[in-house]
């Protein structure tokens, strides 16, 4: 089916195994003191604290080897069936071993699948430099979930066959010439062996307990003191550096993007498209980077607002090398904060004159250590959203607010039940039980509304955690309007971050430990409905691909059920009522069912659940070719996206139409008082 010109093989595979270290031994790690603390603590914390009250016994230990095997191999591309066979032999023993601190097992799993990488090298090479037959009527199975472990050699090469033919096959669709396909092809292998052989230990141990952790629940994990350290940046939406994001291009770092207002962006002389090929800080040696995995690379160069850090750029425009000196910043991201506009109806839909306010929450977010030390100005996305909501009362022309949480996916629970209060008077906002089975309720304190008008909530299927409260509480008080997909995510649990313990305080000053991000209580609506499982339904739907997508928490594995308990005592205000509904979903779906643009919509759903039912993927040019040129149709048809800063609220058909049911829900309550009166 191929001829192979053995010399170009050779010369490729000998140049993939120097960059990879110019040996077939794998990078070995041996567990540390450190490790087996991490490995102990978490045992330990998880017993006693998870909300299902669990043992880690040989149960756990099965699914932890299956689950973190599959982590190290998820499309079964390197191991074979003989690997995952002397795997087994620990299969009900891990259990034992990760209660005695002994996470041997990861390191040794992790150095087969390097050996295996290695190896693989040189077939991959082979079938890159093959001449393929695109006319054949050949296919690959398309979920992973679905391919056993390959029984032999022979068996696993032929995958790889099929799966660098199809990558062949991909870039002759895009009109990519054969010999610059092969090239894109070796740079990809070639930069991916290179990544994998800089997966540091941390990394190893973070994947191996979090295998074992994600058999309670799907949101417990062990977070490396990297992984800490972005979650810690994530909730404080500040980090220390020079305000640039970075990618990475051919073992190359590149500029990506200047952050307004960073240290990089007032000095002026970084821009986009250049390379830092060296870091160094304010004394010392300038280290080289090229070929350094990114994530090391960001730890270079981030650091303690004030210090300065130099960098060695190749400079896009002209290929001079210079090195620059910056002062390290406090950067705010903006970007991730709560985003504001107000909408002239007039100028998207005909006909109308109002004026809504929107806001976009892209996650409930928390300074805690700002908070803990007293600092009067830290940032919560409950005081954003107030900020919001008090310029809208203002303006004093705002007919009602939309706040949009289609792409939140959670946060500090302290600011859902915050941001609830600015809707409602003081009351129940979620209930809480704990693994002992009591259950609380968190209230509203704050007495006072910020925002007494209509409100309509944005949600999706990545509306989860944090979101569900709030959508919640605004659904069972009747306080406003959901409008979205048919539910949201569906995750009805509260996660609780927990630096696992030094060996001693002899060792308080050595670098940061790891944590446990540990599932410790369930959160229920007022109702009494937990929204594990099944989320909070919307009162009007609109057409998504990602309604119909696997996205939600009961895709998960490991999901815990849902269930209900006693509601909490408290009062509507009936700004939402059955009938009130039912016609905002006439009207909506009357307008839904004439508008070109969901009728594409619709179109592209029929089309992605029939994809999804598909156990093979065509790798015959013909067939491909005939699906891709229909999917270029369907791509010309719809406005391009356009380029920067995302918008607050996207002018576009879907918006328009959340709008226009606003509008009506506007024109229903004022009806609904002039009949009271």
């Amino acid at each position: 089916m191929f001829k192979t010109p053995w010399r170009v093989v050779t010369t490729f595979a000998l140049g993939l195994l120097l960059l990879a270290g110019g040996t077939i031994c794998a990078q070995q790690f041996e567990q540390t003191p450190d490790d087996k603390e991490a490995a102990r603590s978490l045992c330990q914390m998880i017993e006693a604290n998870h909300i299902s009250q669990k043992k880690i016994d040989d149960e756990i230990s099965r699914k932890t080897l299956k689950r973190f095997i599959e982590s190290v191999d998820p499309l079964k591309l390197y191991f074979t069936e003989a690997d995952i066979d002397i795997f087994r032999e620990s299969e009900n023993d891990l259990d034992n071993q990760l209660k005695e601190g002994n996470v041997a097992f990861a390191y040794k799993v992790h150095g087969v699948y390097l050996n295996r990488l290695q190896h693989r090298l040189v077939t991959i090479a082979r079938f890159i430099q093959a001449e393929h037959d695109f006319t054949l009527d050949e296919s690959r199975i398309a979920n992973p979930d679905d391919l056993t472990w390959s029984k032999t050699i022979k068996e696993l090469d032929e995958r790889w066959r099929k799966r660098i033919k199809a990558e062949l096959l991909a870039k002759k669709l895009d009109d990519v010439k054969l010999a610059e396909a092969r090239t894109q092809l070796v740079k990809r292998y070639t930069n991916f062996n290179r990544n994998e052989r800089q997966t540091e230990k941390s990394d190893i141990l973070q994947k191996y307990l979090s295998s074992m952790t994600h058999c309670f629940d799907p949101h417990s994990s062990y977070m490396s003191p990297q992984t800490r350290e972005d979650f810690n940046i994530a909730m404080r939406l500040r980090l220390q550096g020079i305000g640039a994001a970075l990618g990475s291009e051919d073992g190359m770092t590149i500029v990506r993007q200047i952050v307004p207002g960073g240290a990089a962006h007032k000095d002026g002389r970084l821009k986009l498209g250049d390379k830092i090929i060296g870091v160094g800080q304010a004394k010392g040696d300038i280290e080289d980077i090229v070929e350094m995995k990114l994530s090391r690379v960001v730890r270079l160069i981030r650091g303690k607002a004030g210090t300065k850090v130099r960098l060695k750029i190749k400079v896009a425009k002209t290929g001079e090398t210079s090195v620059y000196e910056l002062t390290r910043q406090l950067i705010e991201l903006k970007e991730s904060a709560v985003g504001t506009k107000i909408i002239e109806t007039a100028k998207r839909i005909k006909g109308t004159k109002d004026r809504i306010g929107v806001i976009r929450l892209p996650s409930f977010y928390r300074d805690f250590d700002g908070e803990r030390r007293g600092l009067p100005d830290f940032r919560s996305s409950a005081r954003d959203v107030r900020k919001a909501l008090e310029g809208f009362t203002k303006d004093g022309k705002i007919g009602a607010v939309v706040l949009d949480l289609r792409t939140n996916g959670g946060g500090a629970l302290k600011d859902a039940i915050e941001v609830s209060g600015l809707f409602i008077d003081e009351g129940p906002v979620v209930h809480i039980k704990s693994p002992d089975g009591s259950v609380s309720v968190l209230r509203d304190q704050d007495a006072g509304i910020a925002w007494e008008g209509p409100l309509v909530v944005l949600t999706s299927r990545m509306s989860a955690s944090a979101s569900e409260i709030f959508a919640g509480v605004i659904k069972d008080y009747r306080r406003g309007l959901i409008i979205g997909d048919e539910t949201t995510h569906g995750k009805g649990t509260v996660q609780n971050v927990v630096q696992c313990p030094r060996r001693s305080a002899l060792n308080f000053f050595r670098k940061p430990t790891g944590a446990l991000k540990l599932t410790i209580q369930q959160f229920y609506r007022v109702n009494g409905d937990s929204s594990q499982e099944r989320g909070i339904p919307s009162d009007v739907i609109l057409p998504s691909v990602i309604n119909h997508m696997d996205f939600g928490e009961s895709s998960l594995d490991n999901h815990l059920p849902f269930d209900k308990i006693k509601p909490a005592d408290y009062k509507t205000v009936s700004l939402v009522n059955d009938t009130i509904v039912k016609t905002l979903q006439k009207k909506s779906g009357q307008r839904v069912t004439g508008n070109a643009d969901f009728a594409k919509d619709r179109e592209a759903i029929r089309k992605f659940l029939i994809r999804k039912k598909r156990k093979t993927i065509s790798i015959n040019e013909a067939v491909l070719r005939k699906e891709l040129e229909e999917n270029k149709a369907d791509k010309e048809k719809k406005p391009a996206t356009p380029e920067g800063t995302p918008p607050v609220f996207r002018d576009d058909h879907y918006n328009s139409e959340v709008l226009q049911i606003t509008l009506d829900y506007i024109q229903q309550l004022k009806q609904a008082r002039l009949v009271r009166n």
